[in-house]
């Protein structure tokens, strides 16, 4: 079976991925309201229409999230904010999903990562409101850098995994159907000579699907 083809089997819930089935029940639960309205309804639910689904699946499942402690607090980046957890071998993430266009679009980003990086893996512990904002909370193995990350290696590494540099740190792999983006020494860490791809904004392309 094909790396792509696997990956089309656990997009649509499927297939068996590291930390995979709550992002799945969550990603097919908004799958499902998607693919009850008309094609046009559904061009225009993006993240703030879907947010309603969210609440709605959280309510009913329990996944509402509000153990953050705020006094735990590291650092950030645009994408997300991010806090010690109570295991020193995670951190706790939370994102308001503002690279993508659809929270869809978001956890199937996620799946993405765990099928690449299972060592790394997005654990969704829940959601979140923040200042009326809605947020994804996420765990993730920890990793203390020994290094500053050369992009180089990064560029090397996934030119020979099959994805060319389109500009910048952001890249595209053909054959798969899948963009993986803002691949800065921040979101790529280095350790013990190993890369280890802690942050990664993956979009699927139509050819995905196909």
């Amino acid at each position: 079976m094909s790396i792509k083809h696997e990956l089309q089997i656990i997009i649509s819930g499927n297939g068996e991925v590291s930390q995979g089935k709550a992002i799945q029940a969550v990603a097919q639960h908004l799958a499902r309201e998607k693919g009850a309205i008309s094609q046009a309804e559904r061009k225009e639910l993006g993240k703030k229409e879907e947010e309603p689904l969210i609440a709605a699946f959280a309510e009913r499942t329990g996944f509402w999230y509000s153990a953050i402690d705020f006094n735990k607090y590291i650092g950030e980046g645009a994408e997300q904010r991010v806090f010690e957890a109570e295991n020193a071998n995670y951190v706790i993430k939370i994102n308001d999903g503002i690279f993508y266009a659809s929270w869809l679009d978001y956890l199937r980003g996620l799946l993405v990562h765990n099928y690449f990086f299972p060592h790394l893996a997005y654990e969704l512990l829940g959601f979140s409101r923040i200042n009326q904002i809605l947020y994804a909370v996420v765990r993730q193995p920890y990793v203390e850098t020994d290094e500053v990350t050369n992009l180089e290696n990064v560029r090397a590494f996934l030119l020979a995994n099959g994805f060319n540099n389109t500009r910048n740190n952001d890249y595209v792999h053909k054959g798969y159907g899948i963009i993986l983006e803002d691949l800065h020494d921040e979101n790529v860490l280095t350790k013990g000579g190993m890369l280890y791809f802690i942050d990664t904004i993956f979009y699927l392309l139509p050819e995905f699907f196909e």
